[in-house]
């Protein structure tokens, strides 16, 4: 793993998007939702309530900046003026830090609204795995926020810890999940929940012969476990939906759901735009109640 290889295993897919059957000239409402996370910044354009479009990128060392870029990403191919925008919500790690938000809101009451949105108002356990911290939250059928728990002490267990697992092994980031079923029968996890002494005990492990699959596997293993022991302090409500970027990786989410012994809700949309899509629809309950901008 040593050398001169300086590719970036970690690197996730940027992405953008517009809704091909929508004209923003024709909304009454338009309202965006920007959430700068710790590992990624989206946007989401919502006009009169429904998704028009959104970004998906990764999050700079300047979180001005970062929401910015993550705006102008989402207006890209909507020929939209930003000067259409009748709100602006911030929320995320870097929610207070969003120049072109109105107001800010937490991401906890963004990923639960955004979780009701993008999976339907059947949710009632949000699981948002964050870059930088795990969330565990009880919502109601309106997407309210009735109780939650979070765990930010270390990366274990959370976006940022697999992309230093990645990283350490060389394998890119969206293979992970595939890999790390590939072999021959189920390894133990890795005993740590912390990915600095994880990342030792990996390399121990690559010593004594074990395959790369067979790390990755015990890895996500131990994230998926990590990860439990905090959804089942808050208790765990059908239906159950996950949003943040891990809820990609199948390594992690299906040994996981076999822990909870529950299938996850299902979607088509990006589970990375929940905080933002959230922070939007707040975004047109207050233009709908007279608090947008004064043009």
């Amino acid at each position: 793993m040593a050398g001169e290889n300086t590719q970036e295993y970690w690197r996730w897919t940027e992405s953008h998007w517009k809704n091909p059957d929508i004209r923003w000239e024709d909304a009454k409402i338009v309202t965006v939702g920007i959430d700068v996370g710790s590992v990624s910044s989206q946007a989401v354009v919502m006009t009169d309530g429904h998704l028009y479009a959104y970004s998906n990128m990764r999050t700079g060392s300047d979180s001005p900046e970062s929401a910015r870029n993550a705006l102008n990403f989402g207006l890209e191919e909507t020929n939209m003026p930003e000067s259409r925008i009748d709100y602006c919500i911030g929320t995320g790690y870097g929610r207070v830090n969003v120049p072109m938000a109105d107001r800010s809101i937490t991401e906890i009451a963004c990923h639960a609204r955004g979780a009701h949105f993008i999976y339907g108002p059947e949710v009632r356990t949000v699981l948002d795995v964050g870059g930088q911290d795990c969330k565990a939250i009880r919502c109601d059928e309106k997407g309210k926020v009735v109780n939650f728990l979070m765990n930010d002490k270390c990366a274990a267990g959370t976006g940022r810890g697999m992309e230093v697992f990645a990283d350490l092994l060389s394998v890119p980031i969206i293979d992970v999940g595939e890999r790390s079923f590939q072999v021959k029968e189920e390894p133990e996890s890795v005993s740590s929940t912390c990915v600095v002494y994880a990342k030792t005990e990996a390399t121990g492990l690559l010593r004594k012969g074990w395959q790369v699959n067979e790390v990755l596997a015990a890895y996500c293993s131990a994230m998926a476990h990590r990860i439990f022991t905090l959804i089942e302090r808050i208790g765990i409500e059908k239906e159950f939906a996950i949003t943040g970027g891990l809820a990609k990786n199948r390594g992690v989410i299906e040994r996981l759901m076999k822990e909870i012994g529950l299938e996850p809700m299902r979607t088509d949309w990006d589970t990375q735009i929940a905080g933002a899509v959230g922070a939007a629809l707040f975004g047109y309950a207050l233009v709908q109640k007279g608090k947008g901008r004064k043009k």
